[in-house]
């Protein structure tokens, strides 16, 4: 969305059907489409599973999901266009020189930190600003849950999700996947476009 907001059409890929996703929508395996359209885009941003990265995910099963990074990184630059990766905190190391994003720099009520890449100079637009304790907008294991709570976040609700990630079209199991729109519409306006 925030890619639309700054003036670009948007095509997504996923494996998995996005029955909500408001733009043109490819199912299929994104690193198979990259490969076969890539050089039909002017821009190209990928999220690639976070759960080998997440501290979230338990010890004991982060060997079962793949780290996609490096392989997404290959054939982004083999396209030769611009692009950005966006991932977890846990993923901050495989990526190269990220920028952190955070919802406070952007007036939202979330600290949902997102690491990209970008193939182009970015700058932060600000300093994180933690003051608030921030509403969030999904749920996880009940392990997840306590050790947020303990740390004095609210309760995630979908009903937060105007005021936590500036979404108010999507639903439970689409938000535990999103980013605000903010971090993308920031990402492509500070993008200078090739001539």
């Amino acid at each position: 969305m925030g890619y639309h907001l700054a003036g670009m059409e948007v095509v997504g890929v996923d494996i998995k059907p996005q029955p909500k996703y408001p733009f043109t929508f490819v199912q299929g395996d994104a690193l198979e489409y990259l490969t076969a359209h890539g050089n039909e885009f002017d821009f190209i941003h990928a999220s690639p599973p976070c759960q080998g990265y997440s501290h979230l995910t338990p010890a004991k099963n982060k060997g079962d999901h793949e780290r996609m990074i490096p392989a997404v990184r290959e054939l982004m630059i083999k396209t030769g266009k611009p692009y950005v990766i966006e991932n977890v905190a846990g993923a901050r190391k495989e990526l190269c020189d990220p920028l952190m994003l955070c919802g406070s720099m952007f007036g939202l009520r979330t600290q949902r930190h997102r690491f990209f890449e970008t193939s182009y100079p970015v700058m932060s637009p600000r300093k994180c600003d933690h003051s608030e304790i921030p509403l969030l907008v999904t749920t996880a294991s009940k392990a997840s849950r306590e050790k947020r709570f303990a740390l004095g976040m609210q309760p995630k609700t979908v009903n937060n999700a105007p005021l936590a990630y500036g979404i108010d079209w999507m639903g439970f199991s689409e938000l535990k996947e999103a980013i605000p729109p903010a971090y993308t519409r920031y990402l492509a306006e500070e993008m200078t476009w090739p001539n």
